[in-house]
């Protein structure tokens, strides 16, 4: 294996820092940044290869603009450039303080801008790279409850989309991104809520480290677009195929699914500033649960499906 520069936004917890112990198991040279500088050192000391700390906040072009210079300044160039960096909140449009909608658009939707604007400058003037952003499946489905969340992916999407059209005069630069389903890192826990209970991973959950898995994946061998999640596409053919029927069940099957029944006052989360993270937490789907949860949307679907037919709507 050759060894790359690669730098990860976001690379303090969740899928940043899964991603940045797996390129550092690799044997790539890291430039690791996210807000929180004491949570950065932490996965630094977890790769073991003397990766690069830079506290950065994807909103703001400076610090991107400094994460770049650093990478240049210690290693020539920048290989590859993940982005993984997001936040999250929970509750309805219309309880939703404008401002922390606005403060989330900026981040997971303007941060991504920021850094493809930044890695994508790098990349024409060095001839080469590879810019990997992360999406969701709430880039393609919607679901309520995370308005701001769901605005945002599907933004980046089309912006990623674009920028692959963009790059298409350069063989050497590729765009990608990586769609992942649920997962289990700190997010939910750690989102702004509004919805009165604390946010948790609707099942089936992977692991952030299979979501890394597969960022590394598109490094090595970059295709377009990548979607992690065993119903990922299920998901998308209801969302798509049977719209009525979709709509009717997304909600009863949020309200079970994506949120615990561990209540939760109003906050505002780590939308405006770092805060502790912690790997796992409450609200997490035993077994059991998960098997549950699986016959209650089969009782669910088919109740729905009856309800729509005799009322003769259409799918």
């Amino acid at each position: 294996m050759s060894s790359r520069v690669v730098v990860v936004t976001g690379a303090s917890s969740g899928i940043g820092r899964a991603a940045a112990l797996a390129f550092a198991a690799r044997g790539d040279r890291l430039v690791l940044a996210a807000r929180s500088r004491d949570d950065l050192e932490k996965v630094a000391a977890a790769c073991g290869t003397d990766p690069i700390v830079v506290p950065a906040d994807v909103t703001r072009r400076e610090d991107l603009e400094q994460v770049r210079e650093r990478a240049i300044k210690k290693y020539g160039r920048i290989d590859v450039w993940a982005d993984s960096a997001a936040v999250m909140a929970y509750g309805k449009f219309e309880e939703l303080p404008p401002e922390v909608f606005d403060r989330m658009v900026t981040t997971d939707l303007l941060g991504p801008a920021n850094v493809a604007r930044t890695a994508l400058a790098q990349f024409r003037e060095q001839g080469h790279g590879t810019l990997i952003l992360t999406g969701s499946l709430l880039g393609h489905v919607a679901v309520p409850y995370m308005s701001a969340y769901v605005t945002s992916k599907w933004g980046a999407r089309g912006l990623t989309r674009v920028l692959r059209q963009e790059t298409r005069d350069n063989k050497r630069i590729h765009v990608c991104s990586v769609d992942p389903g649920s997962v289990d890192t700190p997010i939910y826990t750690s989102a702004a809520n509004y919805a009165g209970f604390v946010g948790r991973p609707p099942p089936p959950v992977d692991s952030a480290e299979r979501v890394a898995a597969r960022i590394v994946r598109q490094a090595d061998r970059p295709r377009p677009e990548a979607s992690v999640g065993a119903t990922n596409r299920l998901i998308e053919f209801g969302f798509n195929a049977f719209p009525s029927l979709y709509d009717a069940l997304v909600t009863p099957l949020m309200r079970r699914g994506g949120l615990s029944r561990q209540a939760i006052a109003h906050h505002d989360g780590n939308v405006f500033a770092a805060r502790p993270r912690e790997e796992g937490g409450p609200g997490r789907w035993s077994r059991a649960q998960v098997g549950l949860a699986v016959a209650g949307v089969a009782l669910a679907t088919g109740a729905a499906v009856k309800r729509l037919h005799s009322r003769g709507v259409p799918g």
